[in-house]
């Protein structure tokens, strides 16, 4: 392409998923950048697309920010976000203000440094990675992340969490929507395995959660019954909650029960004494 050719750029840009910052009080908004060189109108010389991230730093947020609020005052100012994803952006914002105790509660919960990014298997019991570094996933191997589903649970773990990556870009939720074979292996796996593996669950939620977020894939969740499946796995992990503080508050009230009835012992012991 000769450069005295090309008459003007046309640059736009596409809207794509909004994730919390992992470690700083801040969104990072995902979007494609397209520029197209133009020699004459309808007449493009280069095209390029390229993926882009923008990072908005949240300074005003602190234990009394109303999320509403600033998730309100971020779309104003963010003109990549689209009116759409206030209620995504509220939640994370949500997330980000609560993230710390919430880290600390976990650390403390399962012994690991509140640094790490790890998690325990319920199944062995064994501190496994949560977001381990994998490759990057491509809707071309989308079958071989369907076997994979079919494997042990280790595989199935990394089979969810490449198709994850897949769906939290939207351009691949229409081509996944038609692929039946993937959204019933998933329910499938969400439906028989979602006890066994904390990291294989909330991988398999959270791709059903990416095609809630637009009405024209809703059927998606009805037709395969995710509603329910949440549900579920809600109730069961608030009857967990409840008994482990159950039983927290058992050993602390069995402590001091013992604690009383030492003291008690030595009273009695010193006044034989006298």
């Amino acid at each position: 392409m000769q450069s005295e050719d090309a008459k003007y750029i046309k640059k736009r840009w596409k809207g794509g998923t909004i994730e919390p910052h992992p470690t700083e009080k801040a969104l990072i908004v995902n979007y494609k950048l397209e520029a197209a060189v133009f020699g004459e109108p309808g007449d493009p010389m280069l095209e390029d697309k390229k993926d882009c991230q923008r990072i908005i730093r949240l300074k005003s947020l602190n234990s009394k920010t109303d999320p509403a609020v600033l998730a309100r005052e971020v779309v104003d100012k963010c003109d990549l976000i689209h009116r759409s994803q206030l209620s995504d952006i509220e939640q994370i914002i949500y997330y980000l203000k609560n993230r710390k105790n919430v880290e600390q509660s976990s650390a403390s919960s399962v012994g690991v440094g509140v640094g790490s990014q790890r998690s325990v298997s319920r199944v062995s019991g064994k501190v496994s990675p949560m977001m381990e570094v994998t490759e990057k996933a491509s809707i071309r191997n989308i079958d071989e992340y369907i076997e994979l589903l079919y494997e042990d649970l280790s595989e199935k773990v990394k089979g969810s969490r490449l198709i994850l990556q897949l769906a939290r870009d939207p351009d691949n939720l229409e081509e996944l929507e038609k692929n039946e074979a993937v959204l019933s292996a998933l329910s499938r796996v969400l439906r028989e395995d979602w006890r066994r593996s904390l990291d294989l669950s909330t991988n398999i939620i959270y791709i059903f959660f990416c095609f809630s977020t637009y009405t024209s894939f809703h059927s998606v969740i009805v037709n395969y019954k995710i509603g329910s499946l949440c549900m579920d796995v809600i109730d069961y992990e608030l009857r967990r909650y409840d008994q482990m503080k159950h039983d927290l508050d058992a050993r602390k009230s069995g402590g001091i029960a013992a604690a009383v009835g030492q003291c008690a012992g030595e009273n009695r012991h010193g006044s034989g004494g006298d």
